[in-house]
């Protein structure tokens, strides 16, 4: 043991004192507290560039559906030509040029837009909702039903729903779905980030200590297995000290933009990141802005932090096994593709599927997922802040611990071989060759 602290202390020391570390570990912070601070202000900013648009009006609803204001002006001309305007384009200093085609049954056949680039997207929109709300007004005078401004005001409704979570006392705690989804894609994405960059860290390391025959000095002191464990532990440990510091620098940011730009409005602004426009519409009529604190002050945080701290951690150990067997295999890290690629598939599905969990947290693909070891990481990370029973937890635990075991026991025997050889460019075949070698 003696022998692989001093291996795990080496590890860490020589990551920790490297100016990258230091420099990553003070601008992730900087750069989610920028994630926060500016959406606020590009929201506040404007296109203030004047767009002339010319109507070609076939309809006659134009002139009272489009109005011109801020950077919008409508030009209506019943009698110009397409080939006209085109050819005088840019003389009338015109954006775009819009044909509505003749009504039937009080709606219009069609909507062309002509221009030169491609027009915004938001000038499409604010034309198209503004046409369709005369086009149902004056489809609904059609039915010559007497008080019906009085009757459509009256029909208006605007639904919002809450959600209470009960307690086993039946204690009723506000939630939400939304800030949930958040909490869980935000750790699983740390456990994917976490994992893949530092089991990359862990390959790049044999490589080099391979390729500069270090190794070949180090394991005339210890075991080839001790030398891969305190590798892929002392890198484990620079990846929680980076994790720690990010967190105290983040909560401490996140705090002084809140004083910054005023409760609400960082509130607002940090849902809003963490969300799709459907969804944050719906939160934002559910829940009033001065609320979403006190709804993240309901979620019981100790459980999703403890079950994430062991998710990560035997997660990272069994896949920065894997990387460290593939790094003592080949020579560079050119030859290290298609070895990669087998490890780094349940990666990519364990992603994957934990979109689909936001969506459906109990579903049967979700409960396997967060129970197979190779997804269980992230999957049962997006599934614990929706609530899951103790006994899964245990039970994808369990299974991810053994697996761990039985993986690094493989990737040892992997390691004590492959450390050792060169010229050779060993495939899948060759390695399973390397597992039955019994010295």
């Amino acid at each position: 043991m003696k022998k692989i602290f001093i291996i795990i202390g080496r590890e860490f020391l020589s990551r920790v004192k490297k100016k990258s570390f230091i420099i990553t570990t003070l601008l992730v912070p900087l750069f989610m507290a920028a994630l926060m601070v500016i959406p606020f202000y590009i929201q506040g900013i404007e296109d203030t560039e004047q767009k002339i648009i010319m109507v070609i009006d076939n309809s006659g609803l134009a002139e009272q559906a489009l109005e011109s204001a801020g950077d919008l002006t409508f030009i209506f001309t019943p009698t110009a030509s397409i080939d006209s305007l085109r050819q005088n384009f840019k003389k009338e200093g015109l954006y775009a040029v819009l044909v509505i085609g003749e009504t039937a049954n009080n709606a219009p056949v069609s909507l062309t837009m002509y221009s030169f680039t491609q027009p915004g997207l938001s000038v499409q929109t604010s034309i198209e909702r503004s046409l369709k709300r005369v086009i149902e007004t004056e489809k609904l005078k059609a039915y010559d039903i007497e008080g019906l401004d009085a009757i459509m005001a009256d029909i208006k409704t605007d639904l919002s729903m809450k959600t209470f979570i009960w307690d086993e006392s039946g204690k009723e705690k506000a939630s939400s779905s939304i800030l949930l989804m958040g909490i869980s894609y935000i750790l699983t994405f740390i456990i994917y980030f976490f994992i893949f960059m530092f089991g990359m860290l862990v390959m790049r390391g044999v490589i080099e200590e391979k390729a500069n025959r270090i190794v070949e000095v180090i394991i005339s002191s210890v075991k080839p297995f001790q030398l891969m464990l305190g590798k892929i532990i002392g890198v484990a440990s620079v990846g929680l000290l980076q994790f720690v510091i990010w967190i105290v620098l983040t909560i401490g940011m996140v705090i002084a933009v809140q004083n910054f730009i005023g409760g609400d409005d960082a509130a607002n602004v940090m849902v809003q990141n963490a969300a799709t426009p459907e969804a944050m519409q719906g939160f934002a009529k559910a829940t009033a802005a001065s609320d979403i604190f006190s709804l993240i002050g309901n979620i019981n945080f100790l459980p999703i932090i403890i079950s994430f701290l062991f998710f990560f951690l035997f997660g990272y150990l069994l896949y920065a096994s894997l990387f460290a067997a593939i790094g003592s295999a080949v020579e560079n890290e050119a030859d290290t593709q298609q070895l990669t690629l087998p490890v780094t598939i349940p990666l990519i599905i364990g992603l994957f599927i934990m979109m689909h969990t936001f969506q459906y947290p109990n579903s049967s693909l979700s409960f396997w997922a967060s129970i197979i070891p190779f997804t269980s990481p992230m999957v049962m990370m997006a599934r614990i802040p929706f609530g899951v029973p103790l006994w899964e937890i245990l039970l994808s635990l369990s299974l991810l611990f053994i697996t761990f075991l039985a993986i690094v026991w493989f990737a040892g025997k992997i390691y004590r071989v492959g450390i050792l050889m060169y010229g050779k460019k060993p495939g899948l075949k060759e390695m399973w060759k390397w597992l039955r070698y019994k010295n």
